[in-house]
């Protein structure tokens, strides 16, 4: 048996084949690698440099850093300029981290050959006091650096401002005396403070165009006010609400600034129920929207009810408003009379009082309205849907919890999802609570 199967697969061969003809076969391979095998045979150093760095930019740090050791052609790749424009250092503690640490050792390399090559860095440590030390002493030794854009990101708990402030405004200080050049800087929940913004502005200021730095309780208003007297050209501001004041609206609304595109406004309870928060004036909104009218104005709001006090109380010229905590009626209907730029609205909770006559306001009044979402709150069907057809097809994003909508009898759930897709002009259902 064992023959006569030999048998049968050597008469498989074509008749004419010969050794000659199998090796012109392969050599289809031969004409493009020299070999019928490209994997191993190949000589992957003799590639164009152009290529091998096509081929780095689609890999990971790690694989790329596996590649170098092929051959010397492609370590030398691997230190163009090119491949260090962008890096983000990834700074945690094994034991306690699912983060995957950027090697010691290509610190040092990146350090000591590509500090000068670095443009947009980021740094991003998990929860540690440790790993936002060592992000600090990186930053400490990029004395040759041209930074243009940084951001510093806690990927848990605010780990930054467990570092000492000396500490941290002596390694950032590095970065803003020596970069001249950075045009966007993200640094919230930090110990920046007065003294590091001066040092900022009086080396960027002609380039710095976008800044965050919300939870930084060592800045004050005098601070975040130089910057906005100095950097004519920012673009992008994101800061805490106790920084806002009457004096910064009126400086970023002045004749040397260029148009503000973005305001975010983090407004957060640090002391609950003893925090009184102070109230900007109309008139210097005003003063902002009318140098830059077009400009998005977004808060974010952690308060507790009875903190509401000091704000819409007259116009504002909000344009984005998220709600993280419970919101009372009489806070929905004084945004229903007073933000009439609105453009979206996100309610986290409410309570169990139907906003039926809330929402029909700011669907008269905020004409500008393309986005809503609504989470622990109560609405009646026959409300929900006057408020859909008053806002009608401009209705871009709707998200509204089943859970929210409360049956009538003149709609139920299921004729309640065709009335509303009528009116926004495509097909819509309420968002289900996932089960598990």
């Amino acid at each position: 048996m064992k023959r006569a199967r030999q048998k049968v697969v050597a008469g498989t061969e074509a008749p004419g084949t010969s050794q000659t003809s199998k090796k012109q076969k392969t050599g289809l391979y031969g004409s493009e690698f020299g070999e019928s095998d490209p994997c191993t045979s190949m000589d992957w150093g003799s590639l164009p440099h152009h290529v091998i760095l096509r081929v780095f930019q689609f890999l990971t740090l790690v694989d790329r850093a596996r590649a170098s050791s092929v051959c010397r052609r492609w370590n030398e790749v691997f230190h163009i300029p090119d491949l260090w424009r962008r890096f983000e250092f990834e700074l945690s503690q094994p034991a306690t981290s699912y983060l995957k640490s950027t090697h010691p050792d290509l610190i040092q390399q990146i350090i000591k050959r590509h500090a000068d090559h670095l443009q947009y860095v980021s740094f991003k440590v998990d929860s540690s006091t440790e790993s936002a030390e060592a992000a600090c002493d990186i930053l400490s030794q990029l004395v040759n650096c041209s930074i243009k854009t940084l951001g510093l990101i806690s990927t848990a708990k605010p780990s930054f401002m467990n570092v000492s402030k000396a500490h941290f405004a002596s390694a950032l200080t590095v970065v803003f005396v020596n970069s001249k050049s950075l045009s966007s800087i993200k640094i919230d929940d930090t110990p920046l403070d007065d003294p590091s913004l001066k040092v900022l502005v009086a080396n960027n200021s002609d380039t710095l165009k976008l800044l965050k730095m919300s939870s930084c309780p060592h800045v004050s208003p005098a601070g975040i006010l130089c910057v906005a007297d100095q950097c004519h050209g920012l673009k992008e501001l994101a800061l805490n609400y106790y920084i806002l004041s009457d004096e910064l609206l009126l400086a970023l609304s002045s004749e040397k600034h260029v148009d503000l595109e973005h305001l975010r406004i983090d407004v957060v309870s640090e002391n609950p129920g003893q925090v009184q928060f102070h109230t900007i004036k109309k008139q210097s909104w005003d003063a902002l929207v009318k140098h830059s009218p077009k400009v998005n104005i977004v808060m974010y709001f952690f308060l507790y009810e009875d903190e509401f006090d000091a704000f819409f109380r007259e116009e504002t010229p909000v344009t984005h408003l998220y709600f993280g905590r419970a919101v009372s009626k009489a806070m929905l209907g004084r945004i229903g009379m007073n933000c009439p730029r609105l453009i979206e609205l996100v309610v986290c909770a409410n309570g169990l009082q139907p906003l039926d006559d809330e929402l029909i306001q700011i669907a008269e009044r905020c004409k500008n309205l393309t986005a809503m979402g609504l989470g622990e709150c109560e609405v009646t069907c026959r409300g929900f849907i006057e408020f859909v057809k008053m806002c009608g097809g401009r209705l871009t994003q709707l998200s509204i919890m089943e859970e929210v909508l409360i049956p009538d009898s003149d709609y139920s759930l299921d004729r309640l999802h065709l009335e509303v897709s009528k009116h926004l002009g495509r097909m819509w259902f309420p968002d289900m609570m996932p089960t598990w």
